[in-house]
């Protein structure tokens, strides 16, 4: 090893431990309770929902060609669904069918599928059936529920973020069909059409321009580095009056390394809709403040920040974030204080994730974290020490 060399590793090595360091610094306070539901496996999403018809939350995930439900209290394994090739690398949970129980729909990322899984009269008792919701989108890296069309009724968005395939560099809203049971595909509606180059990741739903209808956003996170200059982007998608037509571009200013997620939210409380973003496959977490897209940053330091929930996490009012960064190995939430000014707890240490997710686990009345770790090859959730605050009663006449 010559001279630059060794200069070069230890100047890497020196960086590394003050990076780690400085984020660590900010685990002062007691970290959550860890409750682990599944260890050993590489799981790149899991979802949680009653779908056994008790009270209590279970978790459905997927690896290694296997989705598996674990039912809550003492997570038992069942295999739902198993077929070669089927790694879902995203998963949504809504009640598809109209019959009052949550069905799991799932997304391979290419060649590009999106399933569903009918959740039985009987959910523990072996596999669940899987219908085809679409298998013509491919690079599916995003699937978000949400009503698109302002009918009343829960839509699917999906990107297909590959340059190739019968819709390159674009993105896709589908409709749940009248009978979704006989069905062949689910209809088809592209929003992005073919302006969505660079790897896209993740989604956003939500009325921007407050013209009453849903606006859609994506990320791209390029190459490493983008040297196609095609990614590296975040943008939204204004719809038109007719959302079957393709939605409006809109860049968000910056280059952004990484880019993955964006989600609309009103941060700092002045009636506008932002966004708060992730480089998931870079660094940092930030907002983008309405109307002029002004970047904050809410923590500059978290590395591969893959996940991103944009929820009320403490009760109080307003939109808090929270993300597991895999390159950092900490999962992290950030406390709004109602104008956009953001502290961060740390929640847990050692833990990376593609997928996290707010969910009451407990039924305790306060948001949990349940975390898919790839690295980590574990699925667990982390109980949130925090009680929501209680709502003022009404003052006597």
């Amino acid at each position: 090893m010559n001279h630059r060399t060794s200069l070069l590793l230890h100047g890497h090595v020196l960086f590394s431990i003050l990076a780690a360091t400085a984020i660590t610094s900010m685990a002062a306070e007691p970290l959550w309770k860890k409750h682990v539901v599944h260890e050993g496996v590489h799981t790149l999403t899991a979802v949680a929902a009653d779908f056994t018809g008790d009270g209590l939350p279970d978790v459905i995930s997927n690896s290694g060609g296997k989705t598996r439900l674990f039912v809550a209290p003492d997570w038992k394994e069942i295999i739902i669904h198993e077929a070669k090739g089927h790694d879902f690398i995203h998963s949504e949970v809504f009640d598809v069918d109209g019959d009052g129980d949550p069905d799991f729909i799932g997304a391979r990322y290419s060649p590009g599928l999106i399933v569903w899984l009918e959740r039985p009269d009987n959910p523990t008792a072996g596999p669940w059936k899987m219908r085809i919701a679409d298998d013509a989108l491919n690079g599916i890296h995003g699937l978000l529920k949400g009503d698109v069309d302002g009918d009343g009724r829960v839509d699917l968005i999906a990107n297909s973020g590959q340059p190739t395939g019968a819709f390159p560099n674009s993105a896709a809203w589908l409709p749940v069909p009248k009978n979704p049971r006989t069905a062949d595909r689910w209809p088809r509606h592209i929003f992005a059409d073919r302006d969505a180059p660079g790897l896209s990741h993740y989604l956003g739903h939500g009325d921007v321009n407050g013209d009453g209808r849903a606006d859609l956003a994506m990320a791209a996170k390029g190459a490493t580095p983008d040297t196609a200059g095609l990614g590296e982007w975040f943008a939204w998608w204004e719809a038109p009056k007719d959302p079957t037509k393709p939605f409006k571009k809109h860049l968000l200013p910056g280059k952004h390394p990484g880019a993955t997620n964006i989600q609309q939210a009103d941060v700092n409380g002045d009636g506008k809709v932002d966004f708060i973003a992730t480089r998931g496959h870079g660094k940092g977490v930030i907002w983008f403040e309405n109307p002029t897209w002004k970047i904050h940053d809410i923590n500059p330091d978290l590395e591969f920040p893959h996940c991103l929930q944009v929820v009320d996490m403490d009760g109080d009012g307003d939109m808090d974030a929270a993300t597991c960064a895999y390159g950092s190995r900490i999962a992290a939430w950030f406390e709004n204080d109602g104008k956009g000014r953001f502290k961060t707890h740390v929640i847990a240490l050692d833990q990376a994730a593609y997928d996290i997710r707010a969910v009451d686990m407990d039924r305790d009345g306060d948001l949990d974290l349940l975390i898919a770790g790839q690295l980590s090859k574990n699925v667990v959730w982390y109980e949130n020490p925090r009680k929501q605050p209680a709502k003022p009663t009404a003052a006597r006449r």
